[in-house]
């Protein structure tokens, strides 16, 4: 099995697949700060625009690791966006669903990502080879 790394950089394959895992989670996200902030107003709690600006941040949040899944930092990042979303499930309970499809996502695309870069890297060398000794 891969060693699943929780912090450095990644392989441009690895990277973009992770960015696009954060990015549509960031969308559920968002749609789960609104169901949040739909059942505090049911409820008639008064922290009903708390959550909804707690969902927000954390929408955008996952939205900025995205973007930063290039450097060292957007992994690290992307790891405090799938905690988060956990932790979201004691205000919305189906954000449970959201996380375990979001961060059985997030693995499967780190480490099928790694073996792709891994694979690429490879074929780069053995073609830089064959041409090394033409």
């Amino acid at each position: 099995m891969s060693r699943i790394p929780l912090t450095g950089t990644l392989g441009k394959f690895t990277w973009r697949m992770l960015a696009m895992v954060l990015g549509s989670q960031g969308v559920v996200l968002l749609l789960g700060a609104l169901v949040a902030r739909g059942t505090a107003l049911a409820e008639g709690a008064d922290n009903a625009h708390t959550l909804l600006w707690l969902g927000i941040a954390l929408a955008v949040l996952s939205f900025v690791a995205a973007g930063m899944m290039r450097g060292p930092l957007g992994l690290p990042v992307g790891w405090l966006v799938q905690l988060l979303t956990w932790a979201s499930a004691v205000v919305v309970p189906a954000m449970i669903g959201v996380g375990l499809v979001f961060t059985g996502l997030w693995l499967l695309c780190l480490v099928k990502g790694q073996q792709v870069d891994a694979m690429v890297a490879a074929r780069e060398s053995g073609a830089a080879d064959a041409e090394a000794a033409r």
